[in-house]
Order: C-alpha cells, then sequence, then structure tokens
C-alpha cells in the first residue's frame, strides 16, 4: 500500500500546529479583567473588543492580542510577560508611550486573562 499525497489533511495538520496555544492566567479572572480594563481608563488609548466605549487610537488595537506571538513588539506573549508589561510598561520599554497607571500585579492577571480571550481579530483572522 503506497502512502499518498492528501491536501486536506495536510491542512488541517498544518492549521492545528499554527493555532495559538490557549494561554491560562494563575488567578486571573477574564470578568474582573474587563471590569478593570474600563476603570483604568484602557481603552482611551486601545480598541478593546468587548469593553464598552474602548475605541482609542493612540496605541494598537487589542483585538487578537491572545494569539500574537509578541507583546510591546519585543516580548514574547506569555501570561508573566504581559502581566510584567502592564504593571510597568517603562521597565520594559523606557521610551514607550504606554503610561505606568498604578496597576496592581493582581489587576494586571485578571486584565492579562480577559486580554487571552481575545484571540481572533473582528476580521476572523487570528494573530
Amino acid at each position: 500500500m503506497s502512502a499518498r499525497f492528501n491536501p486536506l489533511l495536510l491542512t488541517v495538520l498544518l492549521s492545528a500546529a499554527c493555532s495559538p496555544k490557549p494561554r491560562v492566567v494563575a488567578g486571573g479572572d477574564p470578568a474582573r479583567g474587563a471590569a478593570h480594563l474600563s476603570n483604568y481608563g484602557c481603552g482611551s488609548c486601545h480598541s478593546i473588543p468587548g469593553i464598552r466605549g474602548a475605541h482609542g487610537l493612540v496605541g494598537p488595537s487589542l483585538a487578537g492580542v491572545g494569539g500574537r506571538q509578541y507583546i510591546a513588539g519585543m516580548l514574547p506573549n506569555e501570561p508573566a510577560q504581559l502581566a510584567h508589561w502592564i504593571v510597568d510598561p517603562h521597565s520594559v520599554n523606557p521610551k514607550t508611550a504606554m503610561p505606568n497607571i498604578g496597576v496592581t500585579a493582581k489587576d494586571a492577571a485578571d486584565i492579562s486573562a480577559y486580554l487571552y480571550t481575545l484571540v481572533e481579530t473582528p476580521g476572523g483572522h487570528t494573530w
């Protein structure tokens, strides 16, 4: 029996290999994270799906951030890195426009948990 090339099988295997892995934030609560994003005013600078009034154009859109490989253009997109960026962005990049707004470590874990629910962009593309 000879093996044959199956394009459909290849497509399915490649899609599975390239799909972002769900990220779990220890102690993070996505519902609280959504509230924190609103309370801290993150939508003043960022467009954030699911957050009322979050249509800012200063920082990047956070649509699909859960599926991105990097955050802040330089950090691997991992829970500890994302929380660190949210708490103290200037320790990562002193020239960033993102302000340090006093987000606590606990609130950053919740915010990260919410952001990791944003895997697809509004156009349906996974980042």
